[in-house]
């Protein structure tokens, strides 16, 4: 290792733009031409705004004010007068009360562009929730709603069990929240939220919280994803032989996409497990049979799970040997990433989360906000001060639950499944026909079994290259060597 990646490696906060008094000690033409940047600036953030919204954004009022008087015109007049009827009822924050909370969310990500809010989208998982949270006054805003989310999943990925920890308004007074007549009374918090969420975003139960800094993200010891992928070609023994070696404290640096520039260096891992099981009890012994890869760990690296689950399909499909999971672990002999595709997204699910019964973190460990330090992806082991008081009893009690809000939900993910469900056997059905059709022309004795193709990119090479003789990324330390020059990140002496 290098003595860079020895040292502590830091994102660069550069103020955003000159102080008063620096602005006040440039000239006229200074002025005129800084103007004049950030005009054309703006007008380009514009423009690209505009091509990245869908056409449910643009007529949506939030964007009006940013997008100038376009917007302002596509904003049907109904949007602009609800909007003014709510600033007249506005919810008196003064006298409510607030109580801290876990809340499991499950979602379909196929749809959305991933779950934390962007500023060139509002199609997110995260800006659903918030805006369904400030709509039913269960926030005031998310500024001072003492937000964080467990993990940060990314586009078109689906989560079983996300939680996140938020403080929600309460019927009752911080004294009596606990109790058990307060608890039977409170807002029904699930069932509010599901009635303005979209169908494929629904909200399953909730936790009250002893600790008002208790932290989805801090506080979380476990995450368990499944990637769920048809049998096809691929050897499932080998597939399992190769899981095994994945499981320990490891550099993962050749399994995941490098973050340098949002300041992670570091890419060792704990996965505490990882298996390849069978989706049904009843297998068929085809391509068709589905599968799942599930892996445990106390925290993740940007798609690592996405970079794991190609190098398997490559050993499933016996190009590479179960052994390539050790030779891209050893960082000393192989110290730069092979280029290859992570797998497709969609398969990706947060399947359930562990949490701690008690906070690791400080009365004043109080942020406003999850997106404070926070990296690209939502997974990093953060340090956070540890409080060394004497245990005095779980800060998490019981998940509440609502057997009306349950029913509901199950007869929404039924909708669901049976839309794909008829999808699939009207599909399998033509397969079926056109295998038959192959077979009886052409006298094939093997049946084609491409079904994992599409987890790859759709990218069936003609001729196929290994692994480790493939081009590489660029190392680690060159990374941090070019944002370092670049000014994005500040290499500091751990003295």
């Amino acid at each position: 290792m290098s003595a860079t990646t020895d040292k502590k490696v830091v994102i660069n906060k550069r103020q955003k733009g000159l102080s008063r008094e620096a602005l006040g000690k440039l000239s006229q033409k200074e002025l005129i031409d800084k103007i004049v940047q950030l005009e054309a600036y703006n007008f380009q953030l514009r423009n690209l705004l505009h091509k990245k919204l869908t056409e449910h954004d643009r007529n949506n009022s939030e964007y009006a004010e940013l997008l100038g008087k376009e917007t302002e015109a596509i904003v049907p007049k109904e949007a602009t007068q609800s909007s003014k009827v709510q600033k007249q009822r506005k919810f008196d924050w003064s006298s409510a009360h607030r109580r801290h909370v876990l809340l499991k969310v499950t979602y379909f990500g196929w749809d959305y562009q991933g779950f934390a809010c962007q500023e060139d989208s509002n199609d997110t998982i995260e800006s659903h929730l918030f805006r369904a949270l400030t709509r039913t006054c269960l926030i005031e805003s998310r500024a001072t709603s003492n937000y964080h989310r467990c993990g940060r999943t990314d586009k078109e990925v689906s989560a079983f069990c996300q939680v996140i920890s938020i403080d929600l308004r309460s019927k009752h007074a911080p004294e009596t929240q606990l109790e058990a007549a307060a608890l039977s009374s409170e807002i029904d918090y699930c069932g509010l939220l599901n009635r303005v969420l979209p169908k494929n975003i629904q909200c399953v139960a909730w936790m009250p919280l002893r600790s008002p800094v208790y932290s989805a993200r801090f506080d979380c010891t476990s995450r368990s994803y499944r990637y769920y992928f048809p049998k096809g070609d691929l050897n499932i023994e080998a597939m399992q032989e190769a899981c095994k070696l994945l499981v320990g404290h490891s550099d993962f640096r050749n399994f995941c996409k490098m973050d340098v520039h949002n300041g992670v260096t570091k890419f060792i891992r704990n996965l505490q497990a990882a298996r390849v099981a069978p989706c049904e009890e009843r297998l068929t012994h085809t391509g068709y049979d589905m599968y799942y890869l599930e892996i445990k760990a106390n925290a993740f690296l940007w798609h690592q799970i996405r970079c794991i689950m190609a190098v398997l399909l490559l050993v499933g499909q016996q190009r590479e040997q179960p052994r390539i999971v050790s030779d891209l672990l050893d960082v000393e002999t192989n110290p730069c990433k092979p280029q290859y595709t992570p797998a497709l997204g969609l398969p990706l699910n947060l399947f359930h989360c562990d949490f701690r019964d008690r906070t690791t973190r400080k009365m004043n460990h109080h942020p406003a906000d999850g997106d404070e330090d926070d990296e690209a992806m939502d997974t990093s082991a953060t340090k956070v001060e540890i409080d060394e008081s004497p245990s005095v009893g779980k800060d998490l009690t019981n998940w509440i639950y609502n057997e009306e809000n349950l029913q509901k939900l199950i007869e929404n993910v039924q909708c669901e499944w049976t839309q794909f469900s008829v999808k699939s056997t009207m599909i399998r059905n033509v397969l079926q026909q056109l295998e038959h059709l192959l077979e009886a022309n052409y006298h094939q004795k093997e049946s084609v079994t491409a079904q994992v193709l599409l987890l790859q990119d759709s990218v069936k090479p003609r001729q196929y290259l290994p692994l480790l003789e493939r081009k590489r990324c660029e190392s680690l330390e060159n990374r941090i060597e070019h944002f370092v020059k670049k000014q994005r990140l500040i290499v500091k002496d751990e003295s």
